[in-house]
């Protein structure tokens, strides 16, 4: 079995948790918005040169600048318009990311994603841009069993040529690497479950 990349999911905690993480030895970990990225881990760059973050929320297009400065993966890019905005930050600051493309698996109007029939034209996009797209990545809704969602993102893997899934968050993350995930996204597991918040 090949290696799965532990994302730390440090959104809203509070400094002294992920400083443990940090001292444990952790350095890859995932955000969802750009400001709070920002106040927490510019600061930290300099002390930890093996930082890799991942952008792990909605992002929107005129962010996209802030976006590429900061992050060293974007793991949610679901439209043309933010391909586009990305790719031409990407151009701007010499500075070509990683990013995955994310699917909306359960067809959700209130979650980003793409549609799961409309990945392709969207990969395709993205190619021609010249934006370097590693991977797929999925929500699967909270309601259901997560097996059907993991099980149609690795389909749409195989089928676009992309090698790498993040799929898997704290309650679920052992049934998405049996799917094939290269990418877990945990968060209260390892920081325990934030008061009034759902966990990742």
């Amino acid at each position: 079995m090949s290696s799965v990349q532990l994302v730390a999911v440090s959104k809203m905690q509070p400094d002294d948790a992920v400083a443990a993480v940090l001292d444990a030895g952790q350095r890859v970990f995932g955000e969802n918005r750009v400001q709070e990225a920002q106040a927490r881990w510019q600061p930290l760059r300099a002390k930890y040169d093996n930082l890799k973050l991942h952008l792990i929320g909605h992002l929107q297009s005129n962010k996209a600048k802030e976006a590429v400065a900061l992050f060293d993966v974007i793991e949610t890019v679901d439209s043309e318009k933010l391909a586009a905005a990305l790719q031409n930050e990407m151009e701007k600051q010499n500075r070509p990311l990683p990013c995955f493309i994310q699917v909306n698996t359960g067809e959700e109007e209130q979650k980003g994603g793409v549609a799961p029939r409309d990945a392709e034209k969207l990969m395709t996009f993205c190619r021609d841009a010249g934006l370097n797209i590693y991977g797929l990545m999925c929500i699967p809704p909270v309601d259901e069993i997560p097996d059907p969602h993991f099980a149609l993102l690795n389909k749409l893997a195989k089928g676009l040529g992309l090698p790498n899934l993040s799929m898997g968050m704290s309650a679920d993350f052992d049934t998405a690497i049996r799917y094939g995930s290269t990418h877990i996204r945990v968060g209260s597991a390892l920081f325990g479950i934030r008061e009034n918040t759902k966990s990742e």
